[in-house]
């Protein structure tokens, strides 16, 4: 990146420049310290205590070192919504981890579909993550100070998010908010509860549209706790259509917990443009709403 000094800026050091007008953190100003060619001004290398005048060009080489531990490549469709040079935003489809998992290190994730496509120098920097059985809008940052810069955004209202969501049932009153607290599940490597001593934990939720025994949600969470969607509407009587671990799984209905990451707004970490993407909802849960339950249910 590069910052051409103004009047402004004139007379700070280049810690400060760097620090206040980049938003660099410590660490990294560090790393960029030891780098060869990290931080130039006017082409040249420059100590970080040096001041800088009108005039000067900074530049600073923020890409990501080399991956000591790469990701494999492994080709697939992407539903590329969104990119440019700092970031990327995609459609994720289901199911799909976002990384390898433990219980199945043979299946292919998102990870590796992006290694596929960025290249041999990708580093991966997810900023929300979508469990492997939600589909959605989700934001990848291509190096770390952008992830560090969008992970600052996370649970303000310049990063956000909202989802679609099949539940069995309508809940009452049709809007309304869900303030329980999450913690893990004793004894369960994945499963989360309500607990008393958990994390604040807060979802907002208005009924859409009701089908049947099925109703359509829109959910925007004001935290992010680990499965929190999922268990806040377990907890309050309506879980999920299709969730296994917080419902009860039914392939008849969907192979999946219905759950759809529908909008995402951010606003750009470089150039301070809002950004509003959308996907729409999958077929899976539309025919769910479409058709009902099976007649042998």
């Amino acid at each position: 990146m590069e910052i051409r000094i103004g009047e402004e800026l004139a007379g700070k050091t280049v810690k400060a420049v760097l620090k206040g007008h980049l938003g660099l953190s410590s660490s990294l100003l560090g790393a960029l310290k030891r780098r060869e060619g990290g931080i130039l001004r006017n082409g040249r290398p420059v100590f970080v205590s040096a001041l800088v005048q009108a005039g000067d060009l900074l530049q600073v080489d923020l890409s990501d070192p080399p991956n000591p531990d790469p990701v494999p490549p492994v080709p697939m469709d992407l539903d590329i919504l969104y990119e440019d040079e700092f970031l990327l935003v995609i459609n994720k489809g289901a199911p799909l981890p976002v990384h390898r998992s433990s219980f199945a290190p043979e299946e292919p994730s998102l990870a590796n579909g992006l290694a596929a496509y960025l290249g041999p120098s990708f580093t991966f920097h997810p900023v929300n993550r979508l469990d492997r059985g939600t589909t959605g809008v989700m934001a990848v940052a291509k190096s770390g100070y952008i992830h560090s810069l969008l992970q600052r955004q996370l649970h303000t209202e310049e990063f956000h998010r909202e989802y679609l969501a099949v539940s069995l049932g309508a809940p009452s009153p049709a809007a309304g908010l869900i303030d329980l607290p999450i913690g893990r599940r004793e004894g369960s490597p994945i499963q989360r509860q309500i607990r008393p001593d958990g994390f604040p934990a807060r979802t907002e939720y208005q009924v859409l549209e009701e089908a049947g025994p099925f109703c359509l949600l829109r959910l925007v969470p004001r935290t992010g706790r680990t499965h929190q969607l999922r268990l806040h509407l377990s907890a309050v009587g309506h879980p999920l259509a299709g969730d296994w671990l917080y419902g009860t799984e039914d392939r008849r209905l969907i192979g999946r917990p219905a759950l759809h990451s529908a909008r995402l707004e951010l606003v750009h970490p470089v150039t301070g443009r809002l950004l509003s993407l959308s996907a729409p909802l999958p077929a899976d849960m539309a025919a769910l709403l479409a058709a009902g339950p099976p007649e042998t249910l």
